[in-house]
């Protein structure tokens, strides 16, 4: 049984994760967590999208702790460091430059929700517009900014002070979702088109639209390709910036480097974080193109914790998995397996109960009841199996493990998991 106290005694009532994973994992390797009982969980949760190389990746490892032991620096505000350069280097010559894009690299410190402050601020700036359009379900952080573009009223309820100068659309999905009462996106794209036409509308053109192309935290809704680009259109037509938060379907996780490559679209700003950094340890930036970076004066926008070098080291030997595309075809190939699994759930248990949704490495089963998900969840842990929910009610179950995870691991999990599902959508317990 694990000791808890400690935690339970002198931890905020704040903490979440725990109480949903009730025990103190003492180790880990690639895709599994080991607790104090030596109990082994198979990782289908992967730090929320952190870990995508999984845990204690070795070549990381191994960088890390040369770096480490060669003194190199590990905390740099944003002077220039040796680890920085290389980053940015691998960064510009494995990413950027094969795809033709072209970006400044914003560092902005160890989360999302900074990177999405400081794209808001900046939009805001280029544009001389207050308002910000967002989207249904979406989630884009904590912090103020960032929470005022966030729908879900459990996070935004705890803020103490109204959140402003954000509006909210219905989301492009590729497919009606479950329940979904809010709308067709592509018609509310259409409504705002004509609004900011019309001068008596009084509704005024917004600095940038920000949306996910999956909404991961959302009930991993993916927007169809088409309503992306319709939106990227509204957004040039009328002087807006189009930002992308990539933070946790970015760095391969989708088969694509970026969620949205398959749309052909072209940010003015993408919001990267978590598995950018590699080894689960902290790093945040924006790719920004250049002609909106040019906005910024020196030091107007800063942070303590920008200059990581662990992060860039680890970082930079994440880059050298997309070097080729054989880690993306893997992530496609495992995608495949997990959505034909999934599927096979929603053939036997039916449409009306049960929804498969996602791309690539974030897949997602729609149960259409909080209480369900909850139980598969919890089902899971006991199990062996580590998954989250998310989405509107908590009814949404993620499956999002490391893309380096072994095919034998992830068909291990996923026998774990259908088994459950299948007891819990037929009303019995695993």
């Amino acid at each position: 049984m694990a000791d808890t106290t400690v935690f339970e005694q002198h931890e905020s009532e704040l903490r979440g994760y725990c109480r949903v994973y009730p025990t103190v994992f003492s180790s880990a390797r690639n895709a599994r967590q080991f607790d104090e009982d030596g109990k082994s969980y198979i990782d289908f949760f992967a730090g929320a999208g952190v870990l995508n190389f999984g845990h204690n990746n070795p070549r990381m490892k191994k960088a890390l702790i040369e770096f480490i032991e060669a003194d190199g620096v590990a905390h740099s505000l944003d002077t220039y460091t040796s680890a920085k350069r290389e980053f940015i280097s691998a960064f510009v010559d494995t990413v950027l430059k094969p795809r033709a894009m072209d970006y400044r690299l914003q560092f902005i410190g160890p989360t999302g929700t900074n990177a999405v402050e400081a794209s808001l601020k900046l939009a805001r700036k280029v544009t001389g517009r207050r308002n910000v359009v967002a989207f249904s379900h979406g989630f884009h952080g904590m912090t103020l900014g960032s929470l005022a573009c966030t729908t879900n009223n459990y996070f935004r309820n705890a803020a103490g002070v109204p959140l402003e100068n954000v509006t909210h659309q219905a989301f492009g999905c590729d497919k009606l979702c479950m329940g979904c009462r809010l709308g067709c996106g592509r018609q509310s794209l259409d409504q705002l088109r004509a609004a900011y036409a019309d001068s008596s509308s009084g509704l005024e053109k917004p600095a940038a639209f920000l949306v996910e192309a999956i909404q991961a935290e959302g009930g991993v809704n993916v927007a169809s390709d088409e309503w992306l680009q319709d939106l990227q259109s509204l957004a040039r037509e009328v002087g807006a910036l189009l930002i992308v938060d990539d933070i946790q379907v970015g760095c391969g996780r989708t088969g694509d480097y970026f969620s949205f490559e398959r749309a052909g679209i072209d940010p003015d700003i993408v919001n990267l974080a978590k598995g950018i950094g590699g080894y689960g340890t902290p790093l945040a930036m924006n790719l920004v193109k250049p002609e909106h970076d040019r906005h910024w004066q020196p030091g107007e926008h800063t942070g303590t914790f920008r200059g990581q070098g662990l992060s860039f080291v680890a970082g930079r030997e994440g880059l050298r998995y997309f070097e080729d595309r054989a880690l993306l075809d893997e992530v496609v190939a495992k995608g495949e397996f997990m959505a034909a699994t999934l599927n096979g759930v929603v053939e036997r248990h039916g449409e009306s109960r049960c929804q498969r949704r996602g791309r690539g490495m974030i897949q997602a089963l729609d149960t259409g009841a909080g209480e369900h998900a909850k139980a598969i969840v919890a089902n899971c842990f006991e199990a062996g199996l580590l998954v989250s929910a998310c989405g509107t009610g908590g009814r949404v179950v993620k499956l999002i493990p490391p893309l380096t995870i072994e095919q034998e691991t992830l068909a291990e999990g996923l026998a774990i998991f259908t088994r459950v599902v299948d007891q819990v959508l037929s009303g019995g317990n695993p």
